[in-house]
């Protein structure tokens, strides 16, 4: 059996940056267990698979330990590898969020049509925070097995040195850190998932289904231009309407081959 494979910087223009997705073609599924070993053995914070269905195609995304219900770099890559498969127009995606639809953007960028996520109330503290982060956050919130953390300016997100342990008890997914942006961004942030087997996220556009509404709101404008300030790092320039959040990005290809399996 011979998958073919390609892995892709995403959120992105150069290579060694942004955050890099393996995307795997199928021709349908095989059982769960061989994609959850293609991905651990990968390593890589997301592989996605892709099925053409003519009209549309399946998508599904597993890290290293999991699989995941929504994945954006993943679906940036996977959207950059079939434009250059010759795939033109929107391209349809269904998926375990139902389905996501990807067209052109600006400036050679991809964007992705992306649910919006509404914050909640979170039990958790800002001294446990502090505690996991290192530094204290200005305000707490939850989303559904995320926590985001907000704090006051954008170097202490930049400056933290997070407990992973500890992190991993903040939230059964992850925990995002953001704060008003810096050097022309309207916001930063880091994402930590450590119980998805990914200590740090370099850029993540799932977070962002919940960053982009908060900075919307809070800044008073619809479009924002956001930095992940991972040791990577990204970009990505986000809109808001409707209920849906729009991330354009760039990606970069760094590897096409061949998964031999017998």
């Amino acid at each position: 059996m011979d998958i073919e494979i390609f892995q892709v910087d995403a959120f992105t223009g150069q290579l060694f940056a942004g955050n890099p997705a393996a995307v795997c073609l199928l021709e349908d599924w095989p059982e769960d267990s061989l994609l959850q070993n293609i991905a651990a053995e990968n390593n890589l914070a997301e592989t996605a698979y892709v099925i053409d269905r003519g009209d549309r195609f399946l998508l599904r995304w597993f890290t290293p330990v999991n699989e995941v219900p929504l994945c954006g770099h993943a679906t940036l890559a996977s959207a950059f590898v079939l434009r250059r498969l010759g795939h033109g127009g929107e391209l349809r995606f269904e998926s375990k969020s139902g389905l996501l639809r990807v067209d052109d953007g600006e400036e050679g960028r991809l964007r992705l049509d992306f649910p919006a996520f509404a914050l909640q109330a979170s039990p958790v503290t800002a001294a446990a925070v502090a505690q996991a982060l290192g530094e204290m956050p200005a305000e707490v919130h939850g989303c559904d097995g995320t926590l985001m953390a907000v704090f006051a300016d954008g170097r202490q997100v930049r400056e933290l040195r997070p407990d992973m342990a500890a992190v991993a008890g903040l939230a059964p997914f992850g925990v995002i850190a953001t704060a008003p942006g810096e050097d022309g961004y309207d916001c930063i942030s880091r994402f930590f998932a450590p119980n998805e087997g990914i200590p740090e996220d370099p850029v993540t556009g799932f977070a962002h289904c919940i960053l982009l509404p908060y900075w919307a709101e809070r800044l008073g404008r619809q479009r924002l231009l956001a930095r992940q300030a991972s040791p990577r790092g990204g970009e990505i320039l986000g809109e808001i309407g409707g209920g849906r959040v729009y991330l354009q990005g760039h990606a970069v290809l760094y590897m096409e081959g061949m998964i031999r399996l017998p």
